[in-house]
């Protein structure tokens, strides 16, 4: 067994044994394995979609795309279904856009099949480079505001006001406007932020999120004893067969993409063919490029971490890494999720000696086992799931130290890129902003010249999107 696997992986001519690839695939199972709580509670939010379907279903296409990175590029990371994307697929495409769930994941699959064809061909390299360098960096920055604000809405900590659009809920108890019932969630959430937070300073502990929603779960059931009426009729709702979930699943998720994707006939009820036509491009665009950059990033950032980079500096395998990537995206299609990415959380088990696609199989094999821990995972309260999606926005904020303020054709589409995704709910909206203000600084600055081919068919793409669909 152990010289099938050296055979395999080489693990000892990476410089590693197979007791640490274990440790380094566990490690990072712990410290990703919140996406399946929060992934699934983020989808349930739909019109007929189930938490145990989605939960199912993010639990196949992380193992499907984990085991491709290990066995194709040989490499100690691991995928999921992407924070972000899944935001992007939720509140703008299905919510935003007004598509069907079934119709989201059809431009999942078609990003999925593009990312495939882009990859072999070798297109994917000029496709990164046609998108502007400003607005390349600033893409996950404006996604975790985005998610951090999903994160805030979610848990009530922020809500809607007439005047001023939103506002901070009230947490004054003795104003007779506000219950306790209403706080109690709220207190837990910002309790799971700081315990997350603590536990990521103090280092040395692993999976501080998975630990931080755990924490919040037990101190929101031990303070559901203090609301009236918190535990009426809840042993009704239990049901602990690990296997209804995969009914759920085969009901609800798997294969809807098929079945239900091609029918837009609700959409095109109130609009034009040729608006549906030029929204399926753009927002097909937009996952592409965000999953692109997001799995770019992740695969420099994780393997740099681990001095795993090649002496050219480039990521071993990439092209490989990336055609994981982009199946795993295709079946998460089918399987009925969003966008599966590569995780950054991975450089934690690199950081424990991960060297390796062994660490990766580790990793699958865990996910594979988590699907059968669907009912308790159910268990989770929302107000614990929403500050892991405040914790990884604000993780995503990093990469904002890498645009150059005080250039202003940089700073400028870097800005409204990752401003507009919050503040207009989208996250194409802010890729359009950012590319489009991009070519008309540089067109009246004299600078057209210096604009490539791929930016004028981009950012043309997003003009036409505002002017035919919005």
């Amino acid at each position: 067994m152990m010289a099938s696997l050296e055979n395999l992986f080489h693990v000892k001519e990476a410089g590693s044994n197979v007791k640490t690839e274990v440790l380094a695939g566990t490690t990072t199972f712990m410290t990703m394995a919140y996406i399946l709580m929060v992934n699934s509670g983020m989808f349930a939010e739909l019109p007929g979609v189930s938490y145990n379907a989605i939960y199912i279903a993010t639990a196949i296409s992380a193992c499907i795309g984990t085991v491709l990175i290990g066995l194709l590029a040989n490499l100690p990371l691991a995928q999921a279904s992407a924070m972000g994307s899944n935001a992007f697929f939720v509140y703008t495409v299905c919510f935003g856009f007004g598509l069907s769930y079934a119709n989201a994941l059809l431009l999942v699959l078609l990003d999925g099949i593009l990312f495939i064809l882009l990859t072999v061909t070798g297109l994917r390299k000029k496709i990164f480079e046609a998108v502007p360098t400003s607005v390349r960096v600033s893409i996950p920055a404006g996604v975790g505001l985005f998610i951090a604000f999903i994160g805030l809405k979610d848990s009530g900590i922020v809500v809607a006001d007439p005047s001023t659009y939103v506002s901070l809920a009230s947490f004054n108890l003795l104003s007779g406007h506000v219950a306790w019932k209403d706080i109690m969630p709220m207190l837990v959430t910002l309790a799971v932020l700081t315990a997350i937070a603590v536990l990521t300073c103090r280092g040395g502990v692993k999976g501080a999120v998975l630990w931080g929603i755990l924490g919040g779960t037990v101190l929101y059931y031990l303070l559901g004893f203090t609301v009236p009426g918190f535990y009426e009729g809840f042993a009704i709702d239990l049901n602990f067969d690990p296997f209804a979930a995969f009914g759920d699943f085969g009901a609800h998720a798997f294969g809807k993409v098929f079945t239900e994707g091609f029918d837009f006939s609700p959409y095109l009820a109130e609009h034009s063919p040729a608006e549906l036509a030029v929204l399926v491009a753009t927002t097909s665009l937009a996952f592409c490029l965000v999953d692109m950059f997001d799995t770019i990033g992740t695969l420099y950032g994780a393997c740099a971490r681990g001095n795993l980079l090649t002496e050219e500096g480039e990521v071993p395998n990439l092209d490989k890494a990336m055609l994981a990537d982009a199946i795993a995206t295709t079946a998460g299609a089918v399987c009925g999720t969003s966008t599966v990415s590569s995780y950054v959380e991975a450089s934690t088990g690199i950081a424990e000696g991960g060297k390796t696609g062994l660490a990766a199989m580790v990793t699958g094999a865990l996910f594979f086992v988590s699907m059968f821990l669907s009912p308790i995972a159910k268990l989770v309260p929302g107000c614990a799931t929403a500050a892991a999606l405040i914790y990884v926005g604000i993780m995503m904020m990093n990469c904002a130290r890498n645009i150059d303020w005080l250039k202003t054709e940089e700073a400028v589409p870097a800005f409204l890129t990752l401003a507009m995704m919050p503040m207009t709910y989208n996250i194409s909206y802010g890729i359009a902003f950012g590319v489009i203000s991009y070519t008309l600084i540089h067109v009246f600055t004299g600078k057209a010249r210096n604009i490539k081919t791929g930016t004028w068919v981009i950012a043309g793409l997003f003009a036409l999107m505002f002017f035919v669909t919005h």
